[in-house]
């Protein structure tokens, strides 16, 4: 049964990507929002996107953040997983890159944003929390290996805060 889910992601570039995942059905997004939703919240004050981002995460079981070219120097993406520890839900995230953009383009590995978030008692969150890089070297492939998967990855290999 699928379980619902926050996706964490950075808009642009990787909105199309992202609306394949959450379009797979593999798991059920609590952040199943249209493109026109954060469009209407993204040029609000930083408060009013934090309440959006809560109520947004309320309800989910668990954070994936789908990992593009450049997800790792979003401001938001951090503060999505940051909240998401506090919260002990589960993290993991899955690399995105080799999906196609509306332009029919793949991109370049980005970083691992865990990486980017240190720990108070030393080392990053990446010591703790896995990005997994789908297997397959074509779109269609990736995609097959992330519909097939991430149900499972979820419940079997995301990191639970304690």
């Amino acid at each position: 049964m699928a379980q619902s889910v926050f996706f964490s992601f950075q808009y642009e570039p990787d909105n199309w990507r992202v609306q394949q995942v959450m379009n797979m059905g593999a798991v059920s997004g609590g952040s199943a929002f249209t493109p026109q939703d954060w469009e209407s919240v993204r040029y609000e004050t930083d408060a009013a996107i934090e309440k959006w981002i809560h109520e947004q995460m309320s309800y989910t079981k668990a954070v994936i953040v789908l990992v593009g070219a450049t997800t790792a120097d979003s401001r938001w993406v951090k503060h999505e997983i940051i909240k998401g520890w506090n919260d002990s839900r589960p993290l993991l995230g899955v690399r995105i890159h080799k999906l196609l953009d509306k332009d029919g383009y793949s991109s370049s590995r980005g970083s691992d944003p865990f990486a980017a978030i240190s720990m108070k008692g030393g080392g990053t969150m990446a010591d703790y929390v896995e990005v997994i890089d789908p297997a397959g070297s074509d779109s269609q492939t990736v995609y097959r290996t992330i519909q097939d998967n991430l149900e499972d990855w979820v419940s079997t290999r995301a990191y639970k805060p304690s």
